[in-house]
């Protein structure tokens, strides 16, 4: 059976020519390692929902993505962090937001979407949660990086950063992931798309996997995720013309970015209409692509 991966470690990205080599290699390493921790579940038969988790577990802890450790900085300066995991093959979803300590949100979501029943905690009683599961739990100041901070007090517009992860694996089971850190200078309390089922992440095995990254707000109001999905299951698109007539609609609310999708043949679409999306991807055949621009 077929088994396939994508992720993403967001989009918008600087531009190519502030982009220099050493900066671009650290990325390309960076995505390469969690493609390999993602694919290395695959590899031995495992499930679409631990490639995911173990590929956004690695992008959350490298410094680079705006996600767990590195994520941006609220206007209060601090950290509030999302993340979303769903199957494809149940439609059972779990969703954590707005949370402070929980060094790898991902795995706090998929505890929810296990463990509960519920599909999305936020804030305090997320942290809750995942301490009564037994997960990581970190001081604030984990998630610190200065250049972060530069940008939230030089007031750059960053509102693009975001990591996932989609995966098919030996049963023909997907899943998605998504996790984030928001966006730099957003308001306390704000939340996107990452967490929200059907906007930024979804998984349907009777169409596909997705995960976005972009201007959440559009990516809400659009129901990204989820319009992929249902443009393959009632208008029979295939998945790359459903994913960027999805897209589409987010250029026309003045959104930009972009996302990753997989359906359950391997076949693989990664539009974007930013800049730039940090991604990379192993097919069914086993080939291995890593991009930025």
């Amino acid at each position: 059976m077929t088994v396939a991966l994508a992720i993403h470690g967001g989009a918008g990205i600087i531009p190519r020519e502030d982009m220099g080599k050493k900066r671009q290699a650290a990325y390309r390493k960076g995505l390469g390692l969690a493609l390999e921790a993602g694919y290395a579940v695959l590899k031995k038969n495992g499930t679409a929902l631990d490639a995911v988790c173990a590929a956004v577990v690695e992008l959350e802890d490298d410094p680079l993505f705006n996600a767990g450790r590195g994520a941006c900085y609220n206007t209060d300066e601090q950290h509030e962090l999302d993340a979303s995991i769903m199957d494809g093959a149940t439609l059972k979803a779990g969703a954590v937001a707005a949370v402070k300590r929980i060094r790898n949100p991902v795995l706090a979501a998929r505890a929810v979407m296990e463990r509960s029943r519920h599909v999305l905690l936020v804030g305090p009683g997320a942290e809750r949660f995942a301490r009564k599961h037994r997960l990581e739990l970190v001081p604030e100041s984990y998630f610190d990086t200065p250049s972060r901070l530069a940008a939230l007090r030089n007031r750059l517009q960053d509102h693009h950063g975001t990591v996932g992860a989609v995966a098919l694996d030996s049963n023909g089971n997907l899943a998605a992931a998504t996790s984030t850190g928001g966006y730099t200078g957003k308001l306390p309390g704000r939340v996107g798309d990452s967490p929200i089922i059907g906007a930024g992440n979804y998984a349907d095995n009777e169409a596909c996997a997705v995960s976005g990254t972009g201007l959440g707000e559009a990516f809400i109001r659009s129901v990204l995720a989820y319009d992929v999905a249902a443009r393959m299951r009632y208008k029979r698109e295939p998945l790359a013309r459903a994913a960027a007539a999805a897209l589409d609609k987010v250029r026309l609310l003045k959104g930009d970015g972009g996302l990753i999708a997989l359906d359950r043949r391997g076949n693989i679409a990664m539009p974007f209409n930013s800049e730039g999306m940090y991604r990379a991807a192993i097919n069914g055949r086993g080939r291995r692509s890593i991009a930025i621009y």
